[in-house]
């Protein structure tokens, strides 16, 4: 088959003007088009009120060699690649040893599942709950301020991504289309089946909730394991090489490969990775606030008279902000129709994280506006930046008067430096509540400054952003992880042989699809090198 990229047309065009324009493009006649299927569809808004449909479209005509010999020039054009997944290897009977996955957020669920698919039989360890029971722990502190240290947001079966947008979209680069094999496990898993063309793909929490369920029914049934409440606290290490982990019941599983994908918020793992001599640095991350506008205001800045069209949804933005300062300030993970979160994983913090379902039909936008940090403003050990998110987490617990409610302050308020006593026409999302007053002292004041600039610099890119009575909500303080711990081309540690630091918590991916890619690429290293020893033996 054809591939044509970049075909653009109106928003409210009909199946006919498809094909028109596949004709058209490739200079053939109506009788040689066979057939098309969307492969991506997406939309172009930088002209509001003439918004077009941009489709990837995988053709099939007669004469393709034609097509492609008279159009070899066009870079829009192409012969469509082939996304098929290709296991990098088979588990044999004689094979006894099996890997051990700690973690099952995006990463640890799809290496997981590569090795379970693979024939590897992993256990996989999980501090947190099972995914249901693990959502009633977190609504017990969103709704009822009670918090469990090791089922929340952060901890407990599908990691963070299950309390998010569930955003499926990402910037790394993947020649061998592994974002495919996940997007596709997703749909087997029960997500919709509209995620495999559109070019902003979500699920939201309730499905993920779901989906999470069946991939963990799939591992057990190829041979897997999965244990819950059953925290890794310490490696078992001999010459350089794990050979085991033992668990917080004393109990010790042995093994020589180990996927660590804990997560960007397993502080006390990273100390005991650190104290055992696993090498990590500390690494750039950022922190800032959430702020929330009412959805339509954003949808009106960015559609225009079509907001509310159904096929465009509700709007999102991407804004950035180069400051006099030197810093930069820009919207992160920015949640259309959602909710603020509580995501704190310790007691007495305060962390704010942004989430939506899957209809994103909420009153109110909502997107992080954070400020890049470096270890240069946090320096001494690898963990100093762990030490510098606890300080503005349990600072903005007492701001928000120790009671799990958030600091908040109105945009309109923290831009001229005061407080603020009552909300306006934007009411927050954020539960168990927030507590309105000053932000000048949730972050360092390099980070206030360069909100307060970047505010109304973005109010020139969509009008309202800094409109008085936006909120803002504190604090965002788990961007990315703090730490790196830093693997060679093996994917391995580089300097603990068999420890493969994997995803978000590693510093190696930043979202749902990055880190399971990553789970991906970590587990076929981890089959090979078990092939490998295998041979050896």
């Amino acid at each position: 088959m054809l591939r044509i990229t970049e075909l653009k047309l109106p928003l409210d065009h009909t199946e006919a003007s498809i094909k028109a324009a596949i004709i058209k493009r490739l200079g053939i006649s109506a009788g040689e088009l066979i057939n098309y299927v969307i492969f991506r569809q997406g939309h172009d808004a930088r002209k509001r009120d003439s918004i077009n449909l941009v489709y990837t479209l995988d053709v099939e005509t007669k004469n393709q060699k034609d097509i492609l010999l008279r159009m070899e020039n066009d870079t829009q054009i192409s012969l469509t690649p082939d996304v098929t997944y290709q296991f990098v290897a088979q588990a044999t009977k004689e094979l006894t040893e099996r890997p051990v996955v700690i973690g099952t957020g995006p990463c640890g669920l799809f290496a997981g599942l590569i090795l379970a698919q693979m024939g590897f039989k992993p256990i996989i360890l999980e501090r947190g709950k099972e995914v249901r029971e693990r959502t009633k722990d977190t609504f017990g502190l969103w709704r009822k301020g009670i918090f469990n240290p090791e089922s929340n947001v952060q901890f407990g079966e599908g990691g963070a991504g299950t309390f998010s947008d569930g955003k499926l979209y990402t910037q790394i680069k993947d020649p061998k289309h592994y974002g495919r094999k996940v997007l596709t496990e997703f749909v087997k898993a029960g997500a919709p089946p509209e995620i495999l063309r559109v070019s902003k793909p979500h699920i939201g929490t309730f499905k993920l909730v779901t989906m999470v369920e069946q991939m963990r029914a799939t591992i057990e049934s190829l041979g897997g394991e999965i244990r819950f409440q059953n925290r890794v606290d310490k490696l078992e290490i001999e010459k350089g090489r794990v050979c085991g982990v033992t668990l917080i019941s004393g109990e010790t599983i042995l093994t020589h490969h180990v996927v660590l994908a804990v997560g960007h918020s397993a502080r006390d793992t990273f100390k005991m990775l650190h104290e055992q001599g696993v090498y990590i640095e500390a690494k750039p991350f950022s922190i800032g606030f959430r702020i929330e506008h009412p959805q339509s205001l954003i949808d009106k800045c960015r559609f225009g008279n079509n907001a509310g069209h159904p096929l465009l949804g509700a709007a999102d933005y991407k804004l950035v902000h180069h400051c006099k300062n030197g810093r930069a300030v820009y919207s992160f993970c920015m949640c259309p129709g959602g909710t603020v979160v509580a995501a704190t994983s310790e007691a007495g913090h305060v962390v704010t994280n942004g989430m939506s379902q899957y209809s994103r039909n909420e009153r109110n936008a909502n997107s992080g506006i954070v400020v890049g940090i470096t270890p240069e403003d946090y320096p001494g050990s690898p963990l100093a930046g762990i030490d510098f998110q606890r300080q503005l987490e349990a600072h903005a617990y007492q701001l928000g008067g120790s009671t799990y409610e958030a600091p908040g302050q109105l945009v309109g308020d923290f831009i001229v430096n005061k407080p603020s006593v009552a909300f306006g026409s934007v009411q927050p999302s954020y539960t168990p509540g927030v507590h309105l007053g000053d932000l000048s002292s949730a972050l360092p004041s390099y980070a206030i400054e360069a909100i307060r600039e970047a505010l109304p610099a973005f109010d020139k890119k969509i009008k309202g952003f800094a409109m008085a009575d936006a909120v803002l909500t504190g604090v965002e303080t788990r961007t990315s992880s703090p730490i790196r711990i830093k693997r060679n081309e093996s994917f391995q540690s580089i300097n603990i042989q068999g420890l493969y630091p994997a995803g978000e918590g590693a510093g190696y991916a930043g979202g749902i699809l990055s880190a399971a890619v990553d789970g991906i690429k970590v587990a076929e290293a981890l089959a090979l090198a078990m092939m490998g020893d295998k041979k050896l033996d």
